[in-house]
């Protein structure tokens, strides 16, 4: 070895070894607790830094209704989580407000249950933050939760290494490695490493479909999806009455041109029909009616998918997702989330959760909505056994993609649809390439349109490479990402998966593992004995014939 990278070498083990923990992983996600459980699997001290008080982010947040894509590459802990789902769903006291064999056995075209493989994919919010719990009891994992990071000085970098990070409490928690296991990326962004918000242009990467898509309508959540045109001014047809709220006046853009706009926000509410668990829809502080003008213009068009996304879940529950041109989505009210401060993300939180009540209120209470929606709609209402400490409503907003960091190595639709070829492959996604819309606006007819819904095929499974995880070399070389990781707007839109998610988080932990071991920085942990430690987990790293995968995590 040459005696400057000797140096290099010693330097950084050096300061390695100075720390306090091996690991320290900041957020609370799915990929959180996946990534510190592999970690000490692998023998190492970690900590869990989270600044939220409920782990499994969306996973256990309302997302019960898994995006999986292809089952048979999702292996190591993530099957485990979903093997463990599966486990409680075998108990008869599991099923309080539903029989078993009443529920059926549907998911996202394949089995919600899986027998022959012991997994579930399908469950209640309090079932999975369960599993997120037992995960922590079980490898006694330490978990310091409403713990915020100090984004403004709370990161200390020592020769291009994070030292330590600071919570606005005081509290400061040093480590050998980190992860950055928030949708936000906030860790990732205080360290000073690269990123990227909002839609990069086609010509930026060589794609297809991102930057700005008008006039492209895929799927049905736009406005030509209803029977005739729909006006977006107060008095319809009449520019000179206003704007109904909820549409921007803004130019959208120029197709395939980049922006800083980001797809669209919700909660993933969960519902029940279930009269012994129900709980009325309430109408929330700062409803205003006006809100939902052009929802009442949709349905009185005789629109007729408001319930096309209420996905059954276990006891008469249901993971209630957008669906249609005016709906759970909020379209426009996220812009400036991503870098938002704390106190402004708690304020555009609280504006989406006040619009999706109200719209669940305008549409069970207003005289206006057609009587058939209105009836059907209150046969449903908030469970008492869900999010308890919340008002019954989740405590995650579906942050669809907030900064995404630009890496050793930037992830593609060129990658996904196998146009080009990923290096290194630490996990696989298969699920569609999905962005949901992004604006709301006034066409050149007058007549009001959503622009930036996505769906591409990805032709099946693909790698998802280990660049994507890390910086780029000269950027905090002791620092993962797994879930604001390294991928253009349109990529992410397939990779921002909670399976994928928890995929990541495991192959993350076990880099840092082995660049704590080889006094290495993450950049150049060597990719064939990382492949090899994958592979023993149950990782699934190509996709041929579906191999098995163990189904049980121990210590």
């Amino acid at each position: 070895m040459r005696p400057a990278v000797l140096s290099f070498v010693f330097l950084f083990t050096a300061r390695l070894f100075a720390a306090g923990h091996d690991l320290v992983i900041y957020g609370g996600t799915s990929a959180a607790v996946v990534a510190a459980v592999q970690a000490k699997k692998m023998g190492k001290s970690v900590i869990v830094v989270s600044p939220d008080k409920h782990l499994g982010g969306l996973s256990s947040g309302g997302l019960g209704f898994t995006d999986t894509g292809n089952k048979a590459v999702i292996g190591g802990l993530a099957r485990d989580f979903y093997h463990r789902i599966y486990l409680h769903y075998q108990k008869p006291e599991a099923w309080k407000w539903q029989k078993q064999s009443e529920y059926g056995n549907k998911g996202q075209g394949t089995p919600a249950m899986d027998g022959e493989n012991r997994t579930m994919w399908i469950f209640e919010p309090h079932v999975a933050e369960r599993v997120f719990e037992d995960y922590v009891k079980e490898f006694g994992l330490e978990v310091v939760r409403d713990a915020w990071l100090d984004r403004e000085k709370g990161v200390k970098i020592e020769g291009g290494r994070i030292v330590s990070i600071t919570t606005l409490d005081g509290k400061t928690y040093g480590g050998k490695m980190f992860i950055d296991a928030t949708y936000e990326g906030d860790l990732m962004a205080a360290a000073g490493v690269d990123f990227h918000v909002g839609r990069e242009a086609n010509a930026v990467y060589g794609e297809e479909h991102n930057g700005v898509q008008v006039g492209v309508l895929h799927h049905g959540h736009h406005f030509a999806a209803v029977k005739v045109p729909v006006s977006p001014y107060k008095v319809p047809g009449d520019p000179k009455s206003g704007v109904l709220p909820r549409v921007s006046t803004e130019d959208p853009g120029v197709k395939g041109k980049g922006d800083k706009r980001v797809q669209a926000y919700c909660f993933r509410a969960c519902f029940t029909n279930d009269p012994a668990n129900r709980i009325p829809f309430p109408k929330p502080d700062g409803y205003d009616a006006d809100q939902y003008e052009l929802l009442l213009r949709v349905l009185n068009a005789g629109w007729g998918q408001f319930f096309g996304k209420f996905d059954p879940i276990p006891n008469h529950k249901t993971d209630t997702n957008n669906h249609g041109p005016f709906s759970f989505d909020n379209i426009g009210y996220n812009y400036d989330y991503p870098e938002a401060s704390y106190e402004r993300r708690r304020e555009i939180i609280a504006e989406h959760r006040t619009y999706q009540q109200g719209l669940l209120w305008f549409v069970a209470n207003d005289p206006r909505v057609p009587k058939k929606v209105q009836d059907k709609l209150r046969e449903w209402g908030l469970p008492k056994d869900e999010f308890t400490d919340n008002g019954n409503w989740s405590h995650q907003l579906y942050i669809r993609e907030a900064r995404r960091m630009v890496g050793k190595f930037v992830m593609t639709e060129n990658e996904l649809r196998k146009k080009k070829p990923t290096p290194e492959s630490v996990g696989m996604g298969s699920y569609t390439i999905d962005s949901h819309n992004v604006q709301r606006y006034i066409k050149p007819d007058g007549f009001v349109q959503n622009e930036g819904d996505i769906g591409v095929s990805t032709n099946g499974p693909y790698e998802i490479s280990y660049g994507s995880l890390v910086p780029k070399e000269g950027q905090a070389a002791n620092l993962l990402v797994p879930v604001a990781m390294s991928a253009s707007h349109i990529a992410y839109g397939s990779i921002r998966m909670e399976p994928v998610f928890m995929i990541l988080g495991q192959s993350a932990a076990s880099a840092a593992a082995m660049a704590i071991d080889g006094g290495l920085p993450v950049q150049r942990v060597p990719y064939a004995a990382l492949r090899e430690r994958l592979l023993k987990d149950g990782q699934v790293l190509e996709y041929g014939k579906p191999k098995p995968v163990p189904s049980g995590a121990s210590k």
